[in-house]
């Protein structure tokens, strides 16, 4: 994988991963292609099941 690529996929990532933490919705995933809306929603997940592991 080019290291261009990579790089916009793993900002898709962070950014998906902040809006997760910022408790925004999954809905406002700015991404359209698949690839990096599926990144995004990756990172989004990831922070909502750290957000949750930290509640209890």
């Amino acid at each position: 994988m080019k290291r261009q690529k990579r790089d916009r996929l793993e900002r898709a990532h962070s950014q998906g991963f902040k809006a997760g933490l910022a408790g925004r919705s999954k809905d406002l995933c700015p991404y359209q292609q698949i690839e990096h809306r599926s990144e995004w929603l990756g990172g989004w997940r990831e922070a909502i099941d750290n957000r949750n592991m930290f509640k209890t």
